[in-house]
C-alpha cells in the first residue's frame, strides 16, 4: 500500500501527492521545515520540534494556516493513516502558490506538507565503530543573511557543504563559521569531550539548535557529566579526547576521525557510549502517544 501523505488537509496516496509548481517553496525555498521521529508509537519532543516549526514561520512572516494543536494532530493522524509506529516526519511549510516574481505578497495562502515514512542516514557500522569526515571550504550562513536557527527549505549552504563529503569519499562535512569557529555539520551539530567536559558550539556561532542536541545535553547533566557551551576551533577537534554528532535523523553518532587526524585513539570514547545509551533508553519511553 502506498503511503497517505497530508497535504492542504487532504490525504494522498504517495504518486498522486502534489503542490503547484508556482509554490514559492519549490520556487525560491520560501518555506520552513522540521523532521521528526517516532520510536515504539511515542513521537520524540514533538511539541519541541512543532514550537520550533512556528518559530521559524514567524521569522519569516508566514501566517500557518493550523494552530500548533491542529498541526500535533496532522502528525499524529498521519502516522496511524500509514500505520506506523517507529518513523521519520518531514513536515513542510511554504510560502505557498504565487507568481514568477519573489515577492511573498503574491503568495495568497501557505502550503501544509506532512510526510511519514522511513528513514536510514548512515550505515549501522558507523555507530559501532565510528565515522571519518572532513571540513568543507564553504563556510556556515551568516546568522545576518539566513539565520541557521531558522529550519528553512534553503538548504544550499549544507548541501554545498554536502557535495564536498561526497567528493572526498566522507559520510559528513564540518561547516566553520567566517571567524574560523566550529559551527556543526551539514545536518548535525557537534560534540566534543575533554578532559571529561562535553562541549558544543553556542547559538550565537550559526548553528541550528538541534532538538537531539537539546535532549544529549540534559542527559549527559542527568549522568553527572559537565556540559560546556563555548566556541572552539578545528584544533580542538583534533586534540579532543571523544568526538561525537547529533541529529533528529542521526540521532547520535560517534566521529573517531577528522581530515585523517584520528580522535584520541581513534575508537569511539566511554563518554560517547554513556550517552548513546542514555540517548536510547530516552527514546523507548519518552514522547506523545500516537494510538490511544
Amino acid at each position: 500500500m502506498s503511503i497517505q501523505i497530508y497535504v492542504d488537509g487532504k490525504y494522498y496516496p504517495k504518486e498522486e501527492a502534489k503542490i503547484s509548481v508556482f509554490d514559492h517553496g519549490f520556487l525560491y525555498g520560501d518555506g520552513v521545515f522540521e523532521g521528526i521521529r517516532a520510536y515504539n508509537g511515542r513521537v520524540f519532543k514533538l511539541k519541541e520540534h512543532i514550537d520550533r516549526l512556528y518559530n521559524g514561520a514567524r521569522g519569516i512572516m508566514i501566517n500557518v494556516p493550523l494552530t500548533k494543536e491542529e498541526m500535533t494532530e496532522v502528525v499524529l493522524e498521519t502516522l496511524r493513516r500509514n500505520q506506523l509506529q517507529d518513523a521519520y516526519i518531514r513536515l513542510v511549510i511554504s510560502r505557498g502558490a504565487g507568481d514568477l516574481g519573489l515577492d511573498p505578497k503574491k503568495c495568497s495562502k501557505p502550503t501544509v506538507v506532512c510526510i511519514a515514512d522511513k528513514i536510514v542516514l548512515y550505515p549501522e557500522e558507523l555507530y559501532e565503530k565510528g565515522m571519518e569526515i572532513i571540513t568543507a571550504a564553504t563556510r556556515r550562513n551568516r546568522p545576518e543573511g539566513v539565520n541557521p536557527q531558522m529550519k528553512s527549505l534553503n538548504y544550499l549552504n549544507n548541501i554545498m557543504a554536502k557535495l564536498e563529503a561526497n567528493l572526498a569519499g566522507a559520510p559528513e562535512a564540518l561547516l566553520l563559521n567566517n571567524e574560523d569557529y566550529v559551527a556543526e555539520c551539514t545536518g548535525d551539530n557537534i560534540f566534543i569531550v575533554k578532559n571529561g567536559v562535553l562541549i558544543t558550539p553556542p547559538p550565537y556561532v550559526g548553528i541550528l539548535v538541534g532538538i537531539t542536541r537539546n535532549a544529549i545535553i540534559e542527559a549527559a547533566e542527568r549522568l553527572g557529566i559537565k556540559v560546556e557551551e563555548k566556541v572552539f576551533t578545528r584544533y580542538e577537534v583534533f586534540t579532543a579526547d571523544e568526538c561525537f554528532l547529533s541529529g533528529t535523523a542521526a540521532e547520535a553518532v560517534p566521529v573517531v576521525k577528522v581530515d585523517g587526524r584520528p580522535i584520541a585513539d581513534g575508537k569511539p570514547g566511554p563518554i560517547t557510549k554513556q550517552i548513546i545509551k542514555e540517548f536510547k533508553e530516552l527514546i523507548k519511553t519518552e514522547g506523545t502517544e500516537i494510538y490511544k
